[in-house]
This record gives C-alpha cells, structure tokens and sequence, in this order.
C-alpha cells in the first residue's frame, strides 16, 4: 500500500463570476495545445497526479517499452540505474527505436515521431507488436514533455544514434550517428530527467522501483533486469530473473506464510492470439490471494480472465472431491469463497487486443479470454488433481473446514447487517455520527481511545463529520479466520459504521462516508494501530482501498512558540525547514506523542479543518506487494518480518509500519 498527501488546505477557492468571464464567448477564446503542450498542461490526465506515484510512472512508461520488446522475443536484458544528479537510465537490448525516416512525416525518423507526438507508436497494428502492455502510444512522448531533459540513443544496424531534448520535449538539434555501435549491439537507451516546475518532489524511491521491476521479472519468464542506484554507494547491484517465471511469483508471495504443500501448481494454454498461464499454492492462511496480469498490466479489479478462473477452480475441486468421496452425497458444495481461502495464485494472460474498463482502467473485458481461462484450468487442474491426490485431499479438507467456519460466522454476519442502515438505526454505540445524508460530503473518523475520541467529537463539523472511537488494538485479521473476527467487538462497530458488509458481501456503493480517516497517536502504539486498521481494510474491504476512500490523518508531532503564539509542526523534516528559515534563534520544541496533549480546538485547527488540514490517501499501487506486506508485517514469521523492516529502514519516510 502507497500513501500519497492530499493537501485539502491548498485548493484553490473558486473565483465569483465577474463581468470579464461573464461576456462573450468568440473562436479567439479557445485555446489550442499542441505537440506535447497539453501534457504539461494537464500532466494528470497522463500520469495519474505530480505526486509520487506520477513521478514513478515516467519510470513505468519507459521501462513498459522494453518490457514489450521481450514479449515479443526480442530482449533479454534492461538495466535500471538511478543517476547520481537525479536522472533515471533504462537500457534495453531490443530491436532499438525505428531511426529510419517515417513514409507520412517528411524528415522526421521513427525516434521523432515516438518522442513528440502523442498516440504515435507500434502497438497499433502491423507486425511490431503481437502483444503489448502499451495501448495509446502517449508514454515515451508523455516522459519527455515532463522531463527537463531527455537523451534518446539507438543502437540499430552497426551505428549509434543519439538525440536530446530539453525544457519538456523541445529538441536539440537532428537524429545524429555519433560513431559505430558496439559489436552486434542492438538496443534503446533512454536517460531522463524529471521536472522539478511540474511534480511536487523528483527524488525517485529505490524500493518502489525494484518491487515493479521484480514483478516485470516474474511475470517474463527468463528476462534479466538490472538495477542500480548511483546516489547511494552502499547499496548493492540488484538483479532480477526468474527462470519458472510466475511459478517463483507465488513461492516470493508466500514467503511469510505457511505454504499447504512444497511446490507451486502450475498450467498454461494458448489459443490463436491469446494465451493464459497459472501458478497456485495453498497456505495455512485465512485470506485469498489471486492476482492477475494482462499483458504484464495488474489488472488490480480482476475481470473476465479471474471470473474464468474462479468459476472453473469452484467447479474442478467439488468435481474432485465428489469423485473421490471427499465430499459425502449429503455435504454441499463447497463454496468458491471456502475453496479459495489460502489461496495464492498468479493468472497471467497475454492477447493481441486488450480492452480494459473499471474506474481505474485495469479491470480486463475480453469475453475470449473468459473462455479461455475457464477451459484451461477445468482440464489442466483437474489433471493437476489427479497427480497430486495428497495435496489436493490437503486442499479439500482446508475447503471443508474453512466452510464450517462460515456456517459458524453466518449468524454473526447476520447480526451486523441488520444493525448496519444506511439511515443510521442500530449503529454502534461509539459512534457519533453527523447529520449530513449526502455521502460524499460524510467523513468518518477512526480513532483510538475515548478521551482522544472526546476531544474528536468537539473539535469536529457534525454536519459533515463523524467520530467512532474504537478500544486499544483491534483483531489482526491477517491471523484470524473470518468467524472469530465477526465476534469481535471492535469490528463487529467498523463494520456497522461503515454500513457496506465485510469480505465477499462487501458492496462499495453503500458505504456511508466518502472518506474514511484513520487519527491515530504520532507514537509506535499509533503505528501498530493504524496497521492493524489498514491490514482489516485491505483484507475484508479492499475496493474501499483501491478507489481511493481510505485516508491517514498528520496530527502534528512537534509544538513550539513563536511571538506568543503556539506553531505546529508536522515532523522531523518540518521542524528542520523551521529551524533553518528561523536561523540563528532557539527553540524549546514539546514533542506530541498522543492525541489527548492537544485541546479540541488544537486538534480540530491541525488536523480535522478540511481548509487546514493534510491528509494522506492511503492507494494500492501493486496489489500483490500489499498482499506480500500485510502479510510480513502481520503474519507470523518474527525473521522476515524483521528482515523487511531493516530492508526498508532508508526508505522510512515512505512507510507506514
């Protein structure tokens, strides 16, 4: 999980129409953008947000290129380096951007054209690209409008070409052979600078860009990439390759669980210009796992290939169990959600024309590749069974068990949704709602604790905001089978609060607040809370994660007095900033460690006033990093845990653990 600032303080208010905005409305006042102008102009629509996660998909966007020229057999190798004065390099030793003139844009090369004009590519047609993660031909010209300077080098039929571009996509001269390529060499190197006037900070994270470069690796069976951070002498060189592609995806994802049995399941099956594969592994765990690829795109809200998938998985495991007299002519069917607890697997799917729908785009619509899916696994799994009968029996009986526990979880269930209603009967009592009935205008506090509960519900707007204080540490879900979560108190209230259901039931569309804020202490009980909180989200209400409706409160950490008048800060980077603009004066700062040190009007002022206030969108970037770190940080192996923590501790201003 990613957490992005949404800094509600900053918006601009809306001007009162004047009579200059007012009048007449000619050709004249409309404004036409050319070449890569409307990119700067509106880099969101491109890449997301200036924040971090847009800033990373520049990254994306040209190592997304190389990737297609290894599916489509022609690479082996990219090097990632993260340059020394802020730059990022991807070199690849693919077919190399087309350097020979283009037949409908008189003295321009193919190079030109994919750098400066947006929609233009070779994933379009024609015989570049059978399959390819690029559909609208805007990345490598979106990288370039967005960066301060951009190098372009070709190597292509014995020479090496070289082309810059500064100031967001402006050339510097002509496509120019600056001498022979290597020996053999074939290949693209591009070398890129971000903006530092359009995005809000250009320091790339060197985790986040090796967690997508080691999912590139396992999802291309064989390919090598390479990584290096050169602003950072004592990190090491990282390689990734991954010669069982997908097969080594799992075991990596169920590193910090008890796996059912040793090795991974795994099937594929290819038809005309579509072709899936799967690997699966059963572990000891509560929680399904399935994450699923289009054309090495996370396809983060599944689609037509997991339908396929889920619906022929349900069918072949009761087939199997009913033949093998598993299940008794009186037992029910297991259940597609019983069959698939503990469940880890990767669908992988490639086809020549994807169409991909969802609020984020990255749910896949193929009706083919349905078909294809279901087919493949009802005959590759059931023959998988059938050669396997002990871990198949391992994984029936964790079906039948895992059945019983939902019978036993029914009533439970039951009992919190019909106190759960949309016009707010039967809620929990900790919770203070507001009068509001408008969703999108509703915000719902979680926080920890009466007295910092009390001081919630003071310092609130209670047209527009509710406070539910939850009682010390929730139930860690990640160790729990859904039956005994459902007894507990504390989530029996988050469920009736937030009133749209748990797991498999739960319906996004009927929630009753737009933002679900959590307000914890700034101190490590804080933390433990606030993971335990987003552990509970991601496993039983993950579409509330990732459309975007979960959000951290910054109550500030540091106190002190200028002229009389008490100054919040926010961190340690704050209270640095503020040191050095009050240079060479000295301060006594008062360390806030808990909620309660703050009265309500304080509280309300830094951290619940929407016009004041910095919150943090809590987003799913990578579903299946999220999966694998929900599962380090609260499962229950202490070394790997401890392993993950000491790997990301130079990355901590970026984690939220």
């Amino acid at each position: 999980m990613a957490l992005e600032a949404a800094d509600e303080g900053t918006e601009e208010t809306p001007r009162p129409r004047s009579a200059a905005t007012s009048g007449s409305y000619t050709s004249k006042d409309i404004t036409v953008l050319e070449g890569l102008d409307p990119v700067r102009k509106r880099p969101g629509m491109y890449i997301g947000s200036t924040g971090p996660s847009g800033l990373h998909h520049l990254v994306w966007e040209v190592v997304d290129n190389s990737v297609d020229e290894a599916m489509a057999g022609h690479c082996t190798r990219i090097d990632v380096t993260l340059l020394a004065d802020g730059g990022c390099r991807v070199v690849d030793d693919g077919r190399g951007i087309p350097t020979d003139p283009h037949p409908q844009h008189k003295g321009k090369t193919g190079v030109e054209i994919a750098l400066t004009i947006l929609h233009a590519g070779g994933k379009f047609g024609g015989g570049g690209y059978k399959v390819s993660g690029g559909l609208h031909g805007v990345g490598i010209s979106v990288v370039n409008a967005l960066s301060s300077r951009l190098i372009v080098e070709v190597d292509q039929n014995g020479k090496h070409h070289r082309l810059e571009y500064a100031n967001g996509g402006k050339p510097k001269g002509k496509l120019e052979v600056t001498g022979d390529a290597p020996r053999g060499r074939t290949g693209t190197t591009v070398s890129f600078w971000p903006d530092a006037t359009i995005f809000d900070e250009v320091e790339f994270r060197a985790q986040t860009i090796l967690e997508r470069l080691q999912m590139y690796a396992f999802l291309n069976r064989g390919l090598e990439i390479r990584f290096r951070d050169e602003r950072s002498p004592e990190r090491s060189d990282t390689t990734f390759k991954y010669t069982n592609g997908i097969v080594d995806f799992v075991r990596h994802l169920n590193t910090a669980k008890e796996a059912l049995f040793r090795k991974p399941g795994y099937f594929d099956q290819a038809e005309e210009t579509q072709e899936v594969e799967v690997a699966f592994q059963w572990n000891t765990g509560y929680n399904e796992g399935i994450h699923s690829f289009a054309n090495g795109i996370a396809t983060t809200e599944g689609g037509m290939h997991e339908e396929g998938f889920k619906k022929a998985l349900t069918n072949a495991l009761n087939k199997y169990s009913r033949g093998k007299g598993l299940l008794k002519e009186k037992d029910e069917n297991l259940a597609g959600e019983d069959i698939r607890e503990g469940l880890t697997a990767i669908i992988s799917v490639r086809l020549a024309e994807p169409q991909f729908e969802g609020q984020t785009k990255t749910k896949l619509g193929n009706v083919s590749m349905r078909s294809l899916c279901e087919r493949a696994t009802n005959e590759k799994l059931g023959d998988w069974l059938e050669e396997h009968p002990t871990e198949a029996r391992q994984i029936v009986q964790k079906g039948i068990q895992a059945a019983r526990a939902r019978s036993a979880a029914r009533q439970a269930r039951d009992l919190i949704r019909r106190k759960s209603s949309l016009e707010g009967a039967g809620m929990p009592e900790k919770l203070r709602d507001c009068s509001t009935r408008d969703r999108d205008q509703a915000e719902l506090f979680i926080v920890e604790g009466d007295s910092a509960g009390g001081s919630a519900v003071k310092a609130r707007n209670p047209e527009t905001q509710a406070i539910l204080s939850i009682r010390g540490k929730i139930l860690n879900v990640e160790r729990a089978r859904i039956d005994r979560m459902l007894k507990n108190n504390e989530i029996q209230s988050l469920i009736g609060a937030i009133g749209a259901g748990v797991g498999e039931e739960f319906d996004v569309d009927k929630i009753r607040y737009n933002k679900v804020i959590l307000l914890c202490d700034a101190d490590v009980d804080g933390s433990h809370i606030r993971t335990l909180l987003l552990t509970f989200f991601f496993r039983q209400m993950r579409p509330l994660v990732e459309l975007g409706h979960v959000y951290i409160a910054q109550p500030p950490l540091y106190s002190t007095v200028v002229s009389r008048e008490k100054v919040y800060l926010k961190d340690d980077v704050a209270r640095e900033r503020f040191l050095a603009e009050q240079a060479p004066r000295k301060f006594e700062f008062q360390r806030l460690k808990g909620l309660g040190e703050m009265d309500f009007d304080e509280l309300g002022e830094t951290t619940m006033d929407a016009s004041r206030r910095t919150l943090l969108q809590v987003s799913i970037e990578e579903a299946a990093t999220a999966d694998l770190v929900c599962a380090v940080l609260m499962g229950d192996d202490v070394e790997v845990r401890k392993h993950f923590i000491q790997t990301n501790a130079k990355d901590v201003r970026f984690l939220d653990i």
